[in-house]
């Protein structure tokens, strides 16, 4: 047991190096295609990895058992659309120097699970809970009365987006990769159209006369897929306690990068509601691994 529970620490400890430092490397030295290029990309090959994958491992009777379900079928197409939010303003953020702030919603994003469980799942609160949400919502307060022109709205949108699509995956609890397999289904024919659109005005850069921007670009699809099975098998060897302090990994590897690596600008105002939000995060972990 104590041999499978280190595993599920050293995969989830993978994924989460990989979503901090691994994509953001990528994704970065891709931003000279247009982060809108890069988002459409990201969208279809992701979805044909899956494809391939669900043939690897015979998925699809359990494709063809979630798509039977309506009730699925819709949470699937309403969480398609929040990862889709998710991916380009993510993506967004990395191809305009705003990795901080991206990271900035991945500080937050748990925090802002464990609110929304108590208001859609009545998941009970304590003390030390209600002080982290409480240091986060006066974090965005700060930043709002403070440096409204420097809100870190890409940071918002990207903790909200994923919270409430965990949320979501949460209520309608199907697999990982089939659910997002079909959420790419719903994503690909808007992303096939722009992609049309795109290449109809000669701004695509991926093309047969340069196949190894191409193959370079076909990458956003593992880089996605890679770093989810590694994450989720961490957290079905070793629990949703330790791998939620093990995630914390991956903004604080976006944020070093995004400082150190790029010179990122960090105002004396973020700086403050950073520290909120870290005193917050160390709170919540304190919490979390203390009773689990």
């Amino acid at each position: 047991m104590n041999q499978q529970f280190n595993k599920g620490l050293l995969l989830t400890s993978l994924g989460s190096f990989w979503w901090g430092f691994i994509g953001v490397i990528y994704f970065k030295y891709l931003e000279f295609i247009g982060f809108v290029e890069v988002v459409i990309h990201r969208c279809i090959w992701t979805a044909v990895t899956l494809i391939i994958t669900s043939f690897i491992f015979n998925k699809w009777k359990i494709f063809f058992f979630i798509i039977s379900d309506k009730k699925n079928l819709i949470g699937l197409f309403i969480s398609g659309f929040l990862i889709f939010i998710n991916w380009s303003v993510w993506i967004y953020a990395v191809a305009t120097d705003r990795i901080i702030d991206a990271s900035f919603g991945y500080f937050i994003m748990p925090i802002l699970s464990v609110f929304l469980g108590y208001i859609f799942f009545n998941e009970k609160l304590n003390q030390r809970r209600i002080l982290s949400i409480s240091l986060v919502l006066l974090s965005i307060i700060i930043l709002l009365f403070f440096s409204f022109k420097s809100l870190p709205w890409v940071g918002i949108i990207v903790g909200l987006s994923w919270g409430f699509y965990n949320l979501i995956r949460k209520k309608i609890n199907v697999d990982t990769d089939i659910g997002l397999l079909i959420e790419s289904l719903f994503i690909i024919p808007f992303a096939l159209i722009a992609f049309y659109i795109v290449y109809q005005k000669g701004l695509n850069d991926f093309s047969i006369n340069n196949p190894g921007l191409s193959l370079f670009i076909l990458l956003a699809g593992p880089m996605t897929v890679i770093p989810l099975f590694l994450y989720v098998r961490g957290v079905e060897l070793c629990g949703l306690g330790p791998t939620g302090m093990i995630f914390y990994i991956t903004p604080t590897l976006q944020f070093l990068l995004g400082f150190f690596h790029y010179d990122e600008t960090f105002s004396m105002i973020k700086l403050v509601s950073f520290v909120l939000i870290w005193i917050a995060v160390i709170i919540y972990l304190k919490d979390l691994y203390e009773t689990n």
